[in-house]
């Protein structure tokens, strides 16, 4: 008997957790029961979907699946063009976006960024490539990043600095549809390197084996952010206290572990940390 009422015990504990985690939610997500995350599965391995099953999975997957369990409350997954994702947390057609976004200033403008990812634009280039073993190998040369980043304005950057400052020409950056369209033209020929993030590149060079190797280091250092419409502060402050809790309990570190991206990990929490 007295096992049993400590087993009562317990799980009404467990609830009030949940309810108590839910509570901290925007009530009209707490009412309709579920949180709505936008995500472009593009980007392996933070989301893409599974060739054998065409499911999504992921880092981002996982983690957002997580947040939810933690939060007590369902994730439903809207796939959507990268560009409409700012414009769907202002108007309210998704909560959040969980999809590889580098938190910017210039985002940070219009959303709030929950940031959970170190990352860096990295060069790399065909192994079999015997001319670009150096980034500065890459003067004059085309190189190839999705033009829905800012990783082209990081190329131009550099360029400046390790290219024409030295009397060298610049490298020439090409916009592209995204990662999966800069690795086509990379092996095609049409271009000479990529810029890519580098919590991402590991997986593909694992994915391909012998085909792809890296170039100098990360240009820059950025941080990855699951953003919220700016002035939704509760959501934020949820999800940044659930995010912490995870990391506190090893749910993060797992997730990490998982999908190789130990690298790219972070030790805390923090909002709006991209300059």
């Amino acid at each position: 008997m007295n096992k049993a009422l400590a087993l009562l015990t317990l799980c009404s504990s467990a609830v009030f957790a949940h309810t108590l985690q839910a509570a901290q939610l925007p009530a009209d997500i707490t009412q309709r029961g579920y949180i709505t995350a936008a995500i472009v599965p593009n980007y392996p391995p933070l989301e893409f979907k599974d060739p054998a099953t065409n499911q999504l999975t992921g880092f981002d997957y996982d983690l957002g699946t997580a947040l939810a369990k933690h939060l007590g409350i369902e994730i439903r997954w809207q796939e959507s063009a990268f560009e409409q994702m700012l414009s769907g947390l202002t108007t309210g057609r998704s909560d959040l976006v969980l999809s590889g976004m580098t938190d910017t200033p210039e985002r940070q403008k219009v959303v709030s960024f929950i940031d959970y990812l170190r990352s860096g634009p990295q060069f790399y280039t065909l192994e079999s490539n015997t001319e670009v073993n150096a980034a500065t190998d890459l003067c004059g040369k085309r190189v190839g990043a999705s033009r829905r980043t800012n990783f082209l304005n990081e190329i131009s950057k550099w360029s400046a600095e390790h290219c024409e400052a030295a009397g060298n020409p610049a490298v020439v950056g090409v916009g592209t549809e995204g990662s999966a369209d800069a690795r086509a033209q990379l092996r095609q020929g049409r271009l000479d390197a990529a810029l890519q993030g580098s919590e991402t590149l590991p997986y593909i060079q694992s994915m391909e084996p012998g085909t792809y190797k890296v170039v100098g280091d990360p240009l820059a250092w950025q941080f990855t952010g699951m953003a919220v419409a700016a002035t939704n502060t509760e959501l934020r402050d949820a999800l940044a206290s659930s995010l912490d809790e995870l990391i506190e309990n090893g749910t993060y570190e797992q997730i990490i572990d998982k999908w190789g991206l130990q690298d790219a990990k972070v030790d805390a929490v923090q909002i709006n940390a991209g300059q």
